[in-house]
Order: C-alpha cells, then sequence, then structure tokens
C-alpha cells in the first residue's frame, strides 16, 4: 500500500524488452534514503506498484509484466524519462494523501491544462465504465500522486495542482493529449460491492 505522497522523481535509466515479451526497467530512484528500498519491497512508479528485483546503490531493477503493460503508461518509458517514486507505506508513515494500492485501473486522458493564480487546473477524461467512482471532493491517483477531484462533468473531471506538487512531481510535464495512469479510491470499489451485495441479498 501507498500514500500518494511522490517521495522523489526518479528517472527511467534502461529499458529491456525480455524474451517473452515483458519489461525489466532500471530506475534512478532519486531518493535519499534508498538503502532502506531491498530486493523484494514494493515501490510505487507512476503509481503502478513494483517489485524491486535488484539493487546497485540508487538504481534499482523492476520487472514488468505483459498485464502492466496492457493497463498502464510503461512501455511509452524511455531513458530519461522522470517517473515519480513512493517507497511502500509503513506503520511509521504520515497517511497525508489517502490509501493506494499501486493497481492502475487504465489510463485517463488530458483534454485541458489552464492555470488559476500559482496553481494549475488540468481536466483529464477516463473510460466511461469508471466515472461512477469519481466523485467531487473525493480522491483520486494520477501517476501515484493522490490528488483531491474538485468538479465532475461526466467520465470528465479536474484537479487543481499547487505549486509545490508541480514541483515535487512529475506532472509539470503533462500536456493536452497526453495520458497518466489512474488509479481509484479503492474505498468506492468496497462501497459499491457492499451496495450490491446488499441488494441481492
Amino acid at each position: 500500500m501507498f500514500t500518494g505522497i511522490i517521495q522523489s522523481i526518479g528517472e527511467v535509466i534502461e529499458h529491456n524488452t525480455q524474451e517473452q515479451g515483458d519489461l525489466r526497467f532500471h530506475i534512478k530512484t532519486g531518493l535519499s534514503d534508498y538503502d532502506r528500498i531491498q530486493v523484494g519491497d514494493s515501490i510505487a512508479m507512476d503509481g503502478v506498484c513494483l517489485t524491486v528485483v535488484e539493487r546497485q546503490d540508487d538504481v534499482v531493477a523492476v520487472d514488468v509484466s505483459l498485464e502492466t503493460v496492457r493497463k498502464t503508461s510503461v512501455n511509452d518509458w524511455r531513458a530519461g524519462q522522470a517517473v515519480n517514486i513512493e517507497p511502500a507505506l509503513t506503520l511509521q508513515t504520515p497517511l497525508g494523501g489517502h490509501l493506494v494500492s499501486g493497481h492502475v485501473d487504465g489510463l485517463a486522458q488530458c483534454i485541458n491544462r489552464e492555470s488559476e493564480a500559482r496553481s494549475e487546473v488540468f481536466t483529464f477524461q477516463i473510460p466511461t465504465e469508471f466515472k461512477r467512482y469519481i466523485v467531487p471532493k473525493g480522491s483520486i491517483t494520477l501517476n501515484g500522486v493522490s490528488l483531491t477531484v474538485n468538479t465532475v462533468d461526466g467520465n470528465r473531471f479536474n484537479v487543481n495542482l499547487i505549486p509545490h506538487t508541480l514541483e515535487a512531481t512529475n506532472l509539470s510535464t503533462i500536456q493536452v493529449d497526453h495520458q497518466v495512469n489512474f488509479e481509484i479510491d479503492i474505498m468506492a470499489r468496497y462501497a459499491e460491492k457492499m451496495i450490491q451485495e446488499k441488494n441481492v441479498s
């Protein structure tokens, strides 16, 4: 589990396609305390929960399954690309965002970006089947960043990024037509499941 509070901006060092078609990446994490990351640990990269399979100082290797390739933006990662990094939540970690699983639901497309005072307001569009999970003032994760939904219009919603978020994450690079990984609030899924079970019974 994660919080959606990004700890560093990492960098893709190498992207390799394995014999069976899945991927392996080497990522420089940019973490000041990288020694706490060990082989076998979970780590979120642009909101994708991955397992560290190798580590050499600040550089970790992660394997990416074909299922993850199909549902996320990882197939577009190239050397030099910035990725948002968050190590797994511990019992000592402040829960400053919301509970994030790192299981990406799909890709959201940016359809508008405009300045508002010192912030940037982004409008995203998601597949229609997910619109029921997005509510005003609810939580959503974009590229691993925990954000608050401002307004909702069908399968479109907007979020406000303050200067700190723009500086501390790679969302500052997002422009119209770019895609980001999104994860709906896991609590919404549980609520839907409980309502379905109640209606059946």
